[in-house]
């Protein structure tokens, strides 16, 4: 069966869901006894619906139904017992619940764009993005468990479009024949949004190829999803993988309160089978721009067996840029301070800015200078791994484009 076959599958599933009517939400503690594919159908994705959980305003009702033509939403039952409803500003709340600040599409921050990473640029067709040339990512599907409101492809996720894989084999193809690639991700959207199955055929179609040390699958779902794992088949086809070759799985805790005795459970679970699980946070304004904040997500996460990462500057994305991006001079003050409240395996995290040119480490700040170290480059440019760059900071700046080099 083609990826977009499953894909289409997926789209069934959401289409169901929209028939079905939320039902009340149960204890916690019962949880672990849904079937994940059932649970999905019963996701918060009309402002109708969301109005019979959190309390709207007649003015904030109307924008957000402008806001979810723009995009999507789609919350889990499970995610939104998370939320305090009497909080108006509670981070949950923020992270899952569309904001009227999406239609903000210019401000002081800044400008935006669509496609902060430059992955157009690189894609090679039939969702392949080869950046790097050591790493394929191949985005499985358009589909999430959960729209985050901050999602960096927030253009295409829940959305129809081309940038899907569409024949998992040829992609697959595409892998073997490029011997420089060491290591594959299935991203997305949400790889885990897809059936086990077709999980099992992307994975055995990577299984043999003699050049990949490991694959990762990227996904939120053990956060805003976590009953997906409770599904023994999925561990089971985790462990057989992990015998052949390594299998990491990248996550997405953003906050202290995202880790819950379910995303325990299903770290748990996913770590029982051999998998190395590796958190990518990203540095959110009103939602974990505080040292305590940070302090207490990157000591957690080491509790439950998640290596803390990456945390990155959030990206110039439209729609999300102007209500979440910290500028960079108070984020490397607060980053500083939280790690000192951390012990070694938690300040292991890099503090990263995601850019068109490669992945580069914010290493800290001497006065008003920001002192940087590219750690990856783009393929065509090599040379530029492992150089050190140094910009000169003002206030508000947020991005690099905002700010000035300084010769060294």
């Amino acid at each position: 069966m083609s990826c977009r076959r499953a894909i289409q599958e997926v789209q069934i599933l959401q289409e169901l869901s929209m028939l079905a009517q939320p039902e009340a939400l149960p204890p916690l503690s019962d949880w672990q006894a849904f079937d994940w594919k059932t649970e999905l159908r019963n996701n918060v994705r009309t402002v109708a619906d969301l109005e019979q959980v959190l309390p709207l305003q007649g003015e904030e009702k109307a924008a957000l139904e402008r806001v979810v033509d723009l995009h999507p939403m789609n919350i889990p039952r499970y995610y939104l017992n998370l939320i305090d409803s009497n909080d108006p500003h509670d981070p949950i709340r923020k992270l899952a619940v569309p904001q009227t600040e999406e239609l903000v599409v210019a401000g002081a921050m800044g400008d935006t764009t669509t496609d902060p990473y430059g992955d157009d640029k690189h894609s090679k067709g039939n969702g392949i993005l080869h950046k790097y040339s050591y790493t394929a990512l191949v985005v499985s599907t358009e589909a999430c468990t959960m729209y985050c409101r901050h999602c960096f492809r927030k253009v295409f996720v829940g959305l129809p479009n081309d940038k899907t894989v569409e024949n998992f084999e040829q992609a697959a193809k595409y892998i073997a024949e490029h011997d420089e690639i060491t290591n594959v991700v299935i991203s997305g959207g949400d790889p885990m949004m897809l059936p086990t199955e077709n999980l099992r055929r992307m994975l055995d179609a990577l299984k043999d190829i003699p050049h990949l040390n490991y694959v990762r699958i990227g996904t939120r779902t053990p956060v805003v999803f976590p009953m997906r794992f409770f599904e023994d088949e999925v561990i089971e086809l985790f462990r057989e993988f992990n015998e052949a070759k390594t299998l990491y799985m990248p996550t997405h805790f953003n906050h202290p309160a995202e880790i819950t005795p379910e995303s325990t459970e299903a770290v748990k679970r996913i770590r029982s089978a051999g998998v190395t699980m590796n958190n990518q946070a990203v540095l959110l304004k009103g939602i974990n721009d505080d040292a305590d904040t940070l302090a207490e997500l990157m000591n957690g996460l080491t509790r439950i067996g998640v290596n803390p990462y990456y945390l990155y500057q959030c990206m110039p994305v439209a729609r999300v840029r102007h209500h979440f991006q910290t500028p960079l001079k108070a984020g490397v003050d607060m980053v500083d301070a939280a790690r000192q409240r951390m012990d070694g395996y938690a300040k292991r995290f890099k503090f990263i800015i995601a850019h068109d040119m490669g992945k580069i480490e914010i290493c800290g700040r001497v006065g008003d200078k920001l002192i940087l170290k590219q750690i990856h480059a783009r393929q065509e440019s090599p040379e530029e791994a492992s150089r050190m760059l140094v910009y000169q900071l003002t206030e508000e700046g947020g991005e690099l484009e905002d700010l000035q080099p300084v010769a060294i």
